[in-house]
This record gives structure tokens, sequence and C-alpha cells, in this order.
């Protein structure tokens, strides 16, 4: 694990981790050389020494960083510093979208078109590079506050023209954005980053994705045999125009797919015009039985006959054609019995022998020591896969479930998954105060934890005129720690607006007015003549200066105008208490 404060090449400064993977984790760090945040991806300890996975993260970095588009995240630098090999990269302050949908529910149309342009405009550049992502998910995708889209993890991003691709490899990706074809191990097409986006964009307008089951495998399948539901009856907003969208995107045969992500965005452009509020549901030209992108066929050519042979001319009698039903007959009847011997084979012999391998009662490893579980599970003949999960239920090292589940059955020889935990995912809370309370807000957000800001009053708030988003106070004290979900409430001081001294600082009437406009307030004018007095300056106000402005109230102003007379007169003295006198 790398600690905070390390220097990864004597350039990069760990300040915390921000995000864990199964191959690698991400850190937020200083740029020491450029003075500017970044994300550095490191190859996880345990993987560093895998020659396939260091050969796949180093294909990340290959991948990305020959892509330039404002809305992939950019790849700075990359490289290998005392056996941990690194990505530095854009670091992104903001929402995955699947955070904003979880938060959010529902998307509204128009902002999910707005996304799907931006994402579909990401991967045209990619395709024409001849890279297609192969893991479209919300989890990456990055929403910053101006709405600005980035596309991240290209991890398991494939080159078109790869020969090395494995059966493993073929089915990676998160199942519930899983194209068929990639599901049924027949690999992927620029097609089948097109119906992850058909996926993604069925959830952001129904707030859940299409397909759920109890395993990876169930969901697979569904996505490979089940037709999708339909979006518009779960989102009544939404026009048949671009449901149709999502039906072509997650068609089953890619052949009923858009060609391209261009012919996607060129339809999503106009879908919710006028002149397509009537349009009816899309019908599907090819099967969607199949999964393959080319559809290979093979015609015999038929012998061309011969012009010069002369046709041999042949009467049919009566008994040659009851001669010919009889054996049309004899032939269907030994079909019939031929395929019924060969079923009562394949059932009573060929089937038994084929399944003969002994089922096993999965046992119950929960809570106990992974060693264990793992020992106890090739005693009883299983293969074992251990995989890490966190869980703020179950400790360290402890088992959290298997896969399949306990008191199952399996066929000895088969692969266990044992999950056991890797402790909580509690993020530990620091003192915040001092610090910009939006700021903090995305940061912690991003971890999952509920934030909410609230004004506080303090004792002197004049104090705080140019720190109106400081935090002055936590919810949740130093130390303690959140789950995902749980809530901590930043606090920013209130500011209170007082009257200014206007007599003694010579406030003109037109300031005075323009104070009071943008308080709301309303404002009342006596005018006094002055013979020594400069014209059209606040000789006397009410309320007092240092009193709280509240809108809405009545601001009173006496104001200087010259004398308009010879006769010399006695001015009566005028003041804010002769004003809250008249007042009451």
């Amino acid at each position: 694990m790398i600690e905070k404060g390390q220097l990864i090449n004597d350039r990069y400064e760990i300040e915390r981790l921000i995000g864990e993977g199964g191959m690698a984790n991400v850190y937020l760090a200083r740029d020491t050389i450029l003075d500017r945040k970044v994300a550095v991806k490191v190859l996880r300890g345990d993987l560093a020494g895998d020659e396939k996975f260091v050969r796949r993260f180093q294909r990340e970095a290959l991948s990305a960083s020959s892509l330039s588009h404002p809305n992939i995240v950019e790849i700075y630098d990359v490289g290998e510093d005392n056996g941990n090999f690194y990505i530095v990269m854009e670091y992104i302050e903001g929402k995955t979208l699947k955070q904003l949908i979880k938060k959010r529910g529902v998307l509204s149309l128009p902002e999910t078109m707005d996304i799907m342009l931006q994402l579909l405009d990401a991967l045209a550049t990619a395709h024409d590079s001849y890279i297609i992502h192969r893991d479209i998910k919300p989890q990456n995708i990055m929403i910053k506050e101006s709405g600005l889209v980035k596309i991240t993890d290209f991890g398991i991003a494939m080159a078109l023209n790869s020969a090395q691709l494995t059966q493993t490899n073929s089915v990676m990706g998160s199942v519930h954005y899983l194209p068929p074809e990639q599901a049924s191990g027949k690999g992927s097409t620029i097609r089948s980053d097109i119906y992850s986006l058909g996926i993604l964009m069925f959830e952001m307008l129904t707030g859940k994705v299409p397909f759920k089951g109890d395993s990876a495998v169930e969901i697979a399948l569904k996505h490979m045999k089940e037709p999708i539901a339909s979006a518009k009856e779960i989102n009544p907003v939404i026009p048949q125009s671009v449901e149709n969208i999502i039906l072509k995107a997650t068609a089953k045969n890619p052949k009923n797919r858009y060609k391209d992500v261009r012919s996607m965005a060129e339809d999503i452009k106009t879908c919710l015009d006028k002149d397509r509020e009537d349009e009816l549901r899309i019908q599907f030209k090819y099967p969607e039985s199949d999964f393959s992108d080319t559809h290979v066929s093979s015609i015999k050519e038929e012998k061309k006959p011969d012009k010069t042979e002369k046709p041999v001319v042949k009467q049919i009698t009566e008994d040659d054609k009851l001669e010919k039903n009889n054996k049309k007959k004899t032939i269907i009847i030994a079909s019939i019995v031929s395929a019924v011997i060969i079923i009562f084979a394949l059932v009573v012999i060929v089937f038994p022998k084929i399944t003969a391998s002994k089922e096993i009662k999965v046992p119950d490893v929960y809570g106990m020591e992974i060693s264990k579980a793992e020992a106890m599970l090739k005693k009883r003949g299983f293969k074992i896969d251990s995989k890490k999960k966190t869980s703020d239920d179950v400790e360290e090292d402890l088992v959290i479930e298997t896969e399949p589940s306990k008191n199952r059955y399996a066929k000895k020889g088969s692969i266990i998954i044992i999950y056991y935990s890797s402790g909580s995912k509690k993020t530990k809370i620091e003192d915040y105060t001092g610090e910009n309370a939006y700021e903090i807000k995305a940061k912690l957000e991003l971890l999952g934890i509920k934030v909410s800001i609230e004004e506080k009053e303090v004792s002197n708030s004049s104090e705080y005129k140019d720190k109106s988003q400081i935090i002055i106070d936590q919810s949740i004290k130093a130390g303690s720690s959140l789950a995902s979900g749980e809530s901590i409430i930043l606090y920013i001081p209130k500011i209170l607006t007082v009257y200014p001294d206007m007599v003694t600082d010579g406030w003109s009437l037109q300031r005075a007015t323009e104070f009071c406009e943008k308080y709301g307030l309303t404002i009342k004018v006596t005018y006094k003549e002055t013979p020594d007095q400069e014209e059209g300056v606040v000789l006397a106000q009410s309320p007092k200066a240092g009193e709280e402005v509240f809108e809405n109230d009545t601001f009173k102003v006496v104001i200087s105008k010259k004398t308009t007379t010879t006769t010399t007169t006695t001015m009566e003295s005028i003041t804010s208490d002769s004003l809250e006198d008249e007042n009451n």
C-alpha cells in the first residue's frame, strides 16, 4: 500500500487513497513540479509480479495516452518506481455518473441526451483510433460541476487488431452492461460499446438497470436471452423516439444496432423534435438470436444442365405413383423409429455417463478464516478462487460469502469463489474547519457520504466578510469514521448585514438609494435646508449604523438641501434619534 506523503518518481506526493479496484488503486497526489493535483493509478503490489497484469496495465496507459479529447481523462505520465507501476492522469473533481443516478433517481431527458452526446463524441475518437473501451459503465464516467463528462478507465480497452484475446478477457467488464456477444465469448466490436451505452441510457432515464440476478452468470444469460424491459413503461415521460434509440442500441444482434457511435449521436440530436412525436416502435431487420457481427453463408453452385443432352421422357403409370407413395411412407416411419432409438440411447446411456460427476453440497464457511475455508473446500474436492471484498460487518481476512452460495450443490472439481473481507470501507473524518465547504462536500460525496451545508450564527460576522464559504464547525468530530450513505453537516458562518454609518462617511442620496435597492429596503427621504452643508448628503438615518438589516424594512434618511431664502433661520438639530421619534 502506498503511504501518505510518499513520493512517486521523486515528483508525485501522495495525499490520500481515493479509489480501489481489482487491478489497481487510485491516489490523489500533488505534482511537486507543476504544483497541481493529479490522480495516480498504481498497480496493486500483489499483481506487480504477474506479467499478464503488468501488460494489461501498460496497455491501459498506451490506449488512453494515445487519445486526446475533452471528454476523455488525460494521461500525463507513465512509469515504474521501485516496483510500483503507475499512471499519472488528470484529477477530476466531481461525481461519478453512478453517484448522480443514485442521488437523483432519474435524470431528465435533456440532461440524459447531453451526457450521451458527450460520451458518443469521446468514443468516436477512440473508435477512430481502433480502440474499444469494453467497460462502459456509470462508475467509469465522471461528471464535473460544470456538467462536463469525462470517460475514465481504459484498463480493459482492446485494440481492434489484437490477436491475443483469451476466453477470460473476452467476457471482462461489468456484467450489468455486458453485450450478449461478449457474454457468449465471441469477442467485442465497436458495436459492443454501443450496447453498453444503450444500457447506460436506460439506467439514466429509469433509475435502474434492465437485467438483475443473483449471480453474474444469471445476469449474463439474461443479456443473451431476455428482451430488454420497456423504458417507456417504467418512465412514461420517455417518448417512443427515445425508447427506439435504447432498443436499437441494445439489440441482441449487433447487425440491428447502430453501425457506429456517430449514427447514434445523429439519432439522439433529433429524438426530441416535434416531428418525431408520433414515431412507431422500432422493428428489427435481422433475427435477435444471432450475436455474431458477421453472417457467413455458404452457397453451393448448382450444376447447370448440359444443353447438348436430350431429356429422357418416361410415362408414369398409376402403379408407379402408388410405389412412390409407399416408399415415402416407409422412409418417414424409418426416420421416426431411428430418432426414437437415438434419443433413448442418449437419455439412458450417454447422458448419465456425461453427468456422472458427483455433486457436492457447498458448506457454510461464513466468518471463517480464509485459509481454513480454502482448506475445507479443497478437502471436499472443489477448486478455489479467492477474492477480496470490503465489508463493514465482517472483520478483515474472514469469509463473507461464496459463489455458489452455501447449501447449494456443485460438481466435484468445479471452482468455488470465496469472497473474504478486506476490512471496512469507512472514511475517516478529518478536521475540516477553515477549508472551503463546497470543495469538502464534493470530496466526501465521491466517497458515498451524504453532505449538507448549513449556516451557523457567529458572534462577529464582520470577521467572515470574505469567508462566507469557510467551514467553522462540523456535526461529526475529527477522527470518527463514516460508511457510505451516512451523513455529515458542514457549518458555514451566517453573515449578518448591518447598516453602515452613512452620516460619518458622508454618503450621498444616490449611494443610500443603491444600498436600499440591493437589500430590498424602502427608502423614505426628508430634505433639510443647510446653508453651510454640501447639498445631497446624508444628515441623519434611521435605523442607526450597526443595526441589522431586514428585507422589506423602511429606511429613513435626511438629505441636505441649499437654503433658498436670505432669511436667517435657526436650524433644528437633526439626529437619528429625532427620526426615530418621528417613527414613534
